[in-house]
């Protein structure tokens, strides 16, 4: 479009051409011209609609109207064009009025077109994902935005800011997001696919109308929110009643696949499992299919408002089909084992579960029957003559099992009642009357309880119970309290008599037969129709009570005795003395000593402590039976058994201290030492083994006649016995003669004995290595001295026997001094000295005599010179 030009000069000034006729006729003519022109174009463009019916399509139609009023626009701006404007005004003022006002209509056209065209363009990037973005969740993520944008054109655009403008785009949107929706949802290739597939489809669509709603709201509150006084007021449902409606298709299309689905993974293959007829699961599978299969081919579309009718018949005959079909199957397979709901009684549940099945189909034959056209068909016929079939089993069904359990109630409800509160049994074959491993347990039948829960659910279903159940039930709290509390109940009378004893039975008989005696009521007078139960807990409970507490106060006092005992059985009879000066060893007797001096010392402790004893169980006998003389007839057993712990105390006592004896035997450390003596002409040690021997036998009995210390106590008492005069002797009874029979004393006595023993003959045999040197006290030393001074050998026979006896004196003194061997050091140094001092006994004798036989022969020597010196 381009404005036609002039063809006159107009060089001259604007005042100088006004005047001149011809020029201003030139002009006029030129300005009407451009009038018309601007008009047509005006009226053309406001004619002008969308191609289209898109929001994309609007954008374009402002594109092109801002396009075009802006090349006239541009134009009427040019030099020229202003020039000839303002001669006509200069020349006629009045014959420019309706151009001016031409010329303002496309200011003010163009003006809204660029306005429009600029702010729809934000939105335009949103616009194209919502046309040709790929898939219904890309819509969802554009929609938020989309409405966003369009929430700022309408706070900041000077014309899209009216319900003129925004609500035909806001439909032109709404339109778009149900072609994409129609599009995906494609019947004809719908349901050919996948079924998991299809209903994500069909959810995916829906969400997005969904969302399309929910965000045009939220949007709304947002403009209002903002300050802004002009509010999104806009006609709902012009806007959104067409994807309402698409919203509602979706719903039905997703409930025939929810419905296929359900046939196909649930309903079907369950039945296959259980059903005796797998032609009637077939059966079953064939009118799904023959149900379904009219959806792909279709005749009209669903989505349009219009076909609403059509489709509802559709819908309510697959309705009818499917759900009586699946209704009557479940219904014919499950009568054995009906499914339950969650803590529905067996019978009650079972006919509410059948009523359940009957209500669903009741629904759907209703708004059945109601549609004219579908009763009169041959298949609506078909199936209302199903459903009244089926209707009919039902109720014969739930008529069967009603009166069954009412009957079984009326005849064993009474007898129920009529059961004892407890049952007796015993954990062995011992008879009832020993009271330990005997056991009470609640007699409360489980089938009173699903009496109670199956009336109140009859009632429930309206259905008229027997008026003693009724009773029953209206009871139910009543019964549950008795029931928990006789379980508490009964769990502390076993707890207590678990943790009792049969020493702690026997002494507390009286309170257990107490209390057995009121236990007794429970299981052979009170019945769950007595009025007493509640009497009968309490006093069960009260006994229980004083019995615990009194059980309590007597395992406090046994702890202390055990404790007692304990401390007597860890004492340690065999301290061994500690060396004083570094390596040297206490001798044999010293040891011994020392070892019956401490004994003697810890013997005295331990008997202060047992004679504690009695007066722990005076303080039991005071608890029991009131008295504290400490010989009660009610406890004596009670004093027998702990005499008899006592007793076994001692046999430990006295056995690990052997054990520790025995082990100190075997140890290879010495603890006492042992002299080696030469005692010519054997050499031995001192004390010698028969000594040391009866000094360790001696300690074993030392310890065994601890026991001495512990008195016994008089028959039937805790009391100690006194010394008996005999035959002109004291007799004190003690543990000692019981404990010193123990085979196991015995046994590590006989032990200790016997290694010891063992240990002395090893020490003798390795003394045999000393015996080569027993010639030095053996030979008779005064005959061969004689011997040799008659005679006279030459000095190399001296000279041989020097050499063999310093020898001897020289070897001794490289000989070990000490020998350890397991609990005893041998000290050789006596028995060395002795050899060397014998060997030097031999040296000086032998000396002497060489001497004296020198000087003899020297002497006869200097008088045989003598002689020849006065022969000369």
């Amino acid at each position: 479009l381009k404005l036609k030009m002039p063809t006159v000069n107009l060089d001259r000034d604007v005042t100088i051409l006004a005047t001149v006729p011809g020029v201003v006729q030139s002009l006029k003519s030129c300005a009407v011209t451009w009038q018309k022109l601007i008009s047509g174009v005006l009226e053309k463009q406001l004619e002008k609609v969308p191609q289209g019916n898109g929001p994309l399509a609007e954008i374009n139609l402002w594109r092109e109207n801002n396009a075009t009023l802006r090349a006239l626009t541009e134009q009427i701006k040019l030099p020229e064009v202003q020039k000839v404007l303002e001669i006509l005004q200069e020349a006629e003022s009045e014959f420019t009025g309706a151009l001016q006002i031409v010329l303002s209509d496309l200011k003010k056209h163009h003006m809204e077109a660029q306005d429009n065209a600029k702010f729809l363009s934000t939105v335009e990037r949103h616009l194209k994902n919502l046309s040709t973005g790929t898939g219904v969740d890309v819509i969802s993520s554009v929609i938020p935005s989309l409405l966003n944008a369009l929430r700022l054109v309408w706070i900041m655009s000077r014309h899209y800011n009216k319900d003129a403008r925004m609500v035909p785009f806001l439909e032109r949107i709404s339109w778009e997001i149900s072609q994409r929706v129609r599009r995906v949802v494609d019947l004809q290739t719908l349901f050919k696919q996948d079924i998991a597939a299809a209903k994500k489809k069909i959810t995916e669509a829906k969400n997005t109308l969904e969302q399309w709603k929910k965000c045009y709201f939220t949007t709304c509150i947002q403009v209002e929110e903002s300050g802004s006084k002009r509010y999104w007021k806009f006609d709902v449902k012009r806007l959104f009643e067409k994807t309402d409606y698409m919203v509602s298709i979706c719903q039905d299309l997703y409930d025939i696949f929810q419905v296929a689905e359900e046939l196909h993974n649930i309903f079907i293959p369950e039945l296959i499992t259980v059903t005796e007829n797998p032609k009637g699961v077939d059966e079953l599978q064939r009118e799904v299919n023959i149900v379904i299969s009219p959806m792909e081919d279709l005749t009209f579309d669903p989505f349009s408002m219009e076909n609403a009718r059509e489709w509802a018949f559709v819908m309510e005959e697959f309705r009818e089909d499917v759900l009586v079909k699946i209704v009557e199957q479940i219904f014919v397979e499950n009568l054995k084992d009906p499914p339950l709901y969650k803590n529905h009684p067996p019978v009650a549940g079972a006919i509410s579960w059948s009523q359940s099945l009957s209500h669903r189909i009741r629904q759907t034959i209703t708004r059945f029957q109601e549609e004219e056209e579908l009763l009169a068909s041959e298949r609506g016929q078909e199936v209302q003559q199903i459903y009244l079939q089926l209707t009919k089993k039902m109720e014969k069904y739930e008529g069967q099992k009603y009166h069954q359990w009412r009957e079984r109630t009326e005849h064993v409800l009474p007898l129920l009642l009529k059961d004892s509160l407890l049952t007796l049994s015993s954990a062995t074959d011992e008879p009832l009357t020993s009271r330990k491993g005997v056991y009470f347990a609640l007699n409360f039948s489980p089938e009173i309880q699903d009496i109670i829960t199956e009336t109140k659910y009859m009632e429930q279903l309206g259905l008229p119970v027997p008026e003693m159940a009724r009773y029953v039930a209206l009871q139910e709290d009543k019964y549950l309290r008795y029931t928990n509390k006789l379980k508490v109940m009964l769990n502390r009378y076993h707890k207590l008599m678990d943790m009792m004893n049969e020493a702690e039975i026997k002494l507390l008989d009286h309170y257990v037969q107490e209390l057995w005696r009121i236990l007794k009521a429970g299981y052979k007078r009170l019945t769950w129709k007595s009025v007493g139960i509640g009497e009968f807990i309490v006093q069960c409970t009260q006994t229980i009570g004083r019995l615990e507490l009194l059980v309590h106060q007597i395992h406090h006092i046994s702890e202390d005795l055990s404790s007692k005992l304990q401390s007597i059985e860890s004492a340690n009879l065999f301290k061994l003395p500690h060396s004083k000066n570094g390596d040297k060893l206490p001798g044999a007797k010293e040891f011994f000593d020392y070892v019956k001096c401490e004994q003697a010392k810890d013997v005295e402790q331990l008997v202060t402590k047992y004679s504690t004893i009695p007066q722990l169980l005076i303080e039991v006998e005071r608890r029991v039976a009131y008295t504290n003389t400490g010989k009660s007839p009610k406890l004596a057993s009670y004093y027998a058994y702990w005499e008899n712990r006592i007793y076994q105390m001692l046999t430990q006592l006295i056995v690990k201290n052997l054990q520790a004896f025995n082990a100190t035997v075997l140890a290879n450390v010495p603890v006492l030492q042992i002299e080696v003596v030469l005692s010519v002409p054997e050499i031995t040690l001192q004390p010698n083994a028969s000594e040391i021997e009866k000094m360790a036998v001696q300690s074993i009995q030392d310890c065994v006649e601890v026991t001495k210390h512990f008195i016994r106590w008089m028959h039937g008492t805790c009391i100690e016995c006194p010394p008996q005069h005999v035959k002109d002797e004291v007799v004190t009874f003690s543990f000692y003669s019981d404990v010193s029979q123990s085979p196991l004393v015995i046994e590590q006595a006989v032990l200790i004995t016997q290694n010891v023993q063992k240990l002395l003959a090893s020490l003798r045999k390795s003394l045999n290595q000393w015996k080569k040197y027993d010639l030095l006290w053996k030979s008779d030393k005064d005959a061969l001295l004689n011997r040799l001074a008659a005679e006279k050998p030459p000095c190399v026979i001296f000279d041989d026997h020097l050499q063999f006896y310093m020898k001897v004196a020289q070897e001794v003194t490289q000989q070990p001094l000490i020998k350890d061997e397991q609990f005893i050091r041998l000290q050789l140094a006596p028995l060395a000295s002795a050899v060397q001092e014998n060997a030097k006994s031999w040296l000086m004798s032998l000396g002497k005599l060489l001497n004296t036989l020198a000087r003899e022969e020297l002497f006869s020597l200097q008088g045989d010179i003598q002689v020849g010196v006065f022969s000369l």
